[in-house]
């Protein structure tokens, strides 16, 4: 017998990435694992089944019944009402902000292993997912940015004079922040970054932009900025806001794990800007770094245009979705475990693992992620 994985079509608003894509179906077959496709599941991705079929995965609407259940956005409740007491359920979960589905997962008894949970450590670089999505963002968000821009990004020498290249600073150096720097001056623009942990300084100088210091050191565990003191807060915001001033497009990447975003970019900052200038807020999920955003919407406040985009990733759904399986394949194959006697693959979770740990929500109907369970309670 073989471990089989369910793939289910999206559902979720906008949501256009299939968990699993052709080319890993096969990966995954040489491994003793067979999938359960849904019927029309990737045809937003422009994946049709019959891709599907010829890389080995047999199409059925029986999803929900499989080994594993292999999602892309968190399930909705009548979709974890399909799960079974012992279904194990691989997708993003929202494990610290979005506690009906933890509560869900938990009074239904599933095993749930939340992608943007898994540690980020060097044996798990190949799943992580959040990075793998966060590249897309970073370069759909550049896009965006020169697309809504009335000024060119390139310097331009014509016979009718030279245009200075755009000025573009980003907001928060994580992965998204460093692929937007780097998608910008590939573009030809003049780049600057800048973010409160000084040690991404020369990450983002080794990508040709110029590192923007505003003296305030924020460095927290994980490779994630910690919580700024009211007296940083207000030191940060008066000089951000004189420096944004001064740039043509911004993008703001910052965000603080299980908080709201963190306000960057001012009303202040946005009025002193020129007229034409534009500022694309990936943070909007979470309420947006600029205190004028408006999640989801695009707005257009003291003539400049304000675009916070949801699920950014989503609007690339081919590459997304490639990227987004090979971190799922590596996941599944920490997981799966081949008899070498019978040949046959079996899920083995190890909970010894701190890869597996780590990435549990739910298991044996308790919440047992920390981050997850603080939610739930502060909900309640």
């Amino acid at each position: 017998m073989s471990l089989t994985l369910g793939i289910p079509k999206e559902t979720a608003d906008g949501e256009r990435r299939v968990a699993l894509v052709p080319d890993v179906v096969k990966r995954l077959a040489t491994k003793g694992v067979s999938v359960v496709v849904e019927p029309g599941a990737g045809e937003h991705a422009l994946i049709p089944d019959a891709l599907f079929e010829q890389a080995g995965a047999t199409i059925s609407a029986d999803v929900w019944s499989r080994d594993v259940v292999v999602k892309v956005a968190p399930p909705t409740a009548g979709e974890v009402a399909k799960l079974g007491a012992d279904s194990v359920l691989v997708g993003f979960l929202a494990p610290l902000s979005s506690p009906a589905t933890a509560t869900a997962l938990r009074d239904k008894g599933a095993t749930a292993f939340a992608m943007e949970a898994i540690p980020r450590i060097s044996r798990a670089q190949a799943m992580d997912a959040l990075s793998s999505q966060s590249n897309v963002a970073g370069y759909k968000a550049v896009l965006a940015g020169a697309d809504l821009s009335t000024r060119f990004f390139p310097m331009l020498m014509t016979a009718a004079g030279t245009i200075p290249p755009a000025k573009v600073l980003v907001l928060g150096i994580g992965v998204a922040g460093l692929q937007a720097l780097a998608t910008a001056r590939r573009l030809g623009a003049k780049t600057t970054g800048y973010d409160v942990r000084p040690e991404t300084a020369e990450q983002v100088e080794s990508l040709g932009a110029t590192w923007l210091d505003l003296g305030i050191d924020a460095a927290g565990e994980g490779g994630y900025a910690r919580e700024l003191t009211a007296e940083e807060r207000a030191q940060q915001q008066q000089a951000l806001t004189d420096a944004t001033k001064g740039f043509d497009v911004v993008i703001t990447t910052a965000l603080v794990p299980g908080r709201p975003a963190p306000r960057l970019v001012t009303a202040e900052a946005v009025e002193g800007m020129r007229p034409g200038s534009v500022i694309i807020d990936l943070a909007g999920e979470t309420g947006g770094n600029c205190e004028l955003t408006e999640p989801g919407q695009t707005v257009v406040k003291h003539d400049v245009t304000i675009h916070s985009p949801l699920n950014l990733a989503a609007e690339m759904p081919e590459h997304a979705s490639q990227l987004y399986a090979r971190n799922v394949q590596a996941l599944i194959e920490l997981m799966a475990q081949k008899d070498d006697e019978t040949g046959d693959t079996s899920l083995a979770l190890d909970f010894e693992d701190e890869i597996i740990a780590g990435a549990c929500v739910t298991r044996g109907g308790e919440i047992v992620h920390p981050g997850a369970k603080k939610t739930v309670e502060g909900a309640a």
